[in-house]
């Protein structure tokens, strides 16, 4: 019992030495406030407009926005003429460059790193649902769960990866995001999907990621069920997926029960649930559909609601324990409250984490955890998928 109680504590000091080493270095929006440097916003969607809200509230100014060359019209975004590269050349020496939008276009990937080069590149972490941004206030709140989670970690390998992630986070700076790379196909192979799989897919869009489990599967498997909420996108899943043998496709969203709710359905493939959205949508919870099918793999990838759909799925994930594949980036919290909820039905478990793999898709950076809840030797797979940037 001593022996078990030294461990603990030892295991608790570590998490607590990692938030304060973390702490002892400025987020990206103390440096910013203090930076003599002119700043430039490149990009001009949701993402910039979210850092021009941070700003106003910290008293930071920007300097300008700029596109790439393409973008370019002439157009403006708030206050400011939108600017090419070759144009904040010309009107400043040096400058800090914002990057507030998500990629996977290698061209677009490599230029940023080209930017690195020369300038000055920080991004800073803006979720895509709530109001929280991940900086010294939030950290020194919510510090106890973030150590919680750290300490979940089974070996080196993983702390340090958990740990590059609150860095980048934190800081906004690219070294981190580096650290953390590895390809999509690792992420598969710990999944490792077989042709007895029943796909359970919230948040299909136009069926992305049915094509993507389809490739893992090489086109084997027992059955496929997507949800996709917005309508016109659910229309064009159809075009893409209807003809798919023992596939049901629902234009329905999922929640931890089953009832309509409203959601905002003009943000493409971000559709999220939101009061006075302007559209009804009818939900389901993922033990509702389980009634039919007992899925053996779920993906989830549904704007903020991730947890709350989780807890709609406690029966389904106790009793039959499905690999899961669940999005991490919409709120702070995500990365280290989803793993608290997987585990809320079997408290008595035992709580494995081994080593955690980064699969990078341009600056949308999924880390996948490969994490075992052990019961009664059987176990469920975690894969938390964790997208640095998301502005769609």
């Amino acid at each position: 019992m001593r022996d078990t109680h030294l461990v603990k504590a030892a295991i608790l000091k570590w998490g607590v030495s990692m938030i304060n080493t973390l702490l002892k270095e400025k987020s990206v929006w103390e440096k910013l406030m203090v930076t003599r440097k002119p700043i430039i916003l490149y990009g001009m969607g949701d993402g910039a407009d979210r850092v021009l809200q941070e700003f106003e509230l910290l008293n930071i100014h920007a300097s300008g926005v700029m596109a790439s060359d393409d973008f370019v019209r002439g157009q403006s975004f708030h206050k400011f003429t939108v600017k090419t590269l070759a144009q904040i050349k010309e009107e400043f020496k040096d400058f800090i460059i914002l990057i507030t939008f998500g990629t996977h276009i290698p061209e677009v990937m490599a230029n940023i790193k080209a930017l690195e080069k020369e300038y000055e590149v920080m991004i800073p972490s803006i979720p895509v649902a709530g109001e929280c941004i991940f900086n010294r206030s939030y950290i020194v709140r919510n510090g106890e769960e973030i150590i919680n989670a750290y300490n979940l970690m089974a070996d080196e390998e993983s702390k340090e990866v958990f740990k590059n992630m609150c860095y980048f986070e934190y800081t906004g700076e690219l070294k981190y995001l580096y650290a953390m790379e590895s390809s999509k196909d690792e992420a598969f192979k710990i999944l490792n999907l077989n042709s007895e799989e029943d796909y359970l897919d919230l948040g299909a869009y136009r069926g992305d990621t049915i094509d993507e489990f389809l490739k893992y599967t090489c086109n084997h498997y027992h059955s496929i069920t997507a949800l996709e909420p917005e309508p016109k996108t659910f229309k064009k899943l159809v075009e893409a997926k209807g003809d798919l043998e023992n596939t049901t496709l629902l234009n329905k969203a999922v929640w931890s029960f089953v009832t309509e709710l409203e959601f905002r359905a003009d943000m493409g493939r971000g559709s999220l649930i939101k009061n006075n959205g302007g559209l009804l949508a009818e939900t389901v919870s993922i033990d509702s559909l389980a009634e039919d099918t007992k899925f053996t793999y779920i993906k989830m990838d549904v704007e903020g609601v991730e947890f709350v759909a989780l807890s709609g799925g406690m029966t389904l994930m106790a009793e039959h324990k499905p690999k899961l594949n669940i999005a991490c980036y919409h709120r702070c919290c995500d990365i280290y409250r989803l793993p608290a909820v997987i585990i809320e039905p079997t408290l008595t478990t035992k709580y494995i984490c081994d080593t955690i793999h980064i699969s990078h898709v341009g600056t949308q950076t999924y880390i996948v955890y490969k994490i075992f809840i052990q019961k009664n030797k059987h176990s469920i797979l975690l894969i938390l998928c964790f997208v640095v940037i998301f502005i769609p």
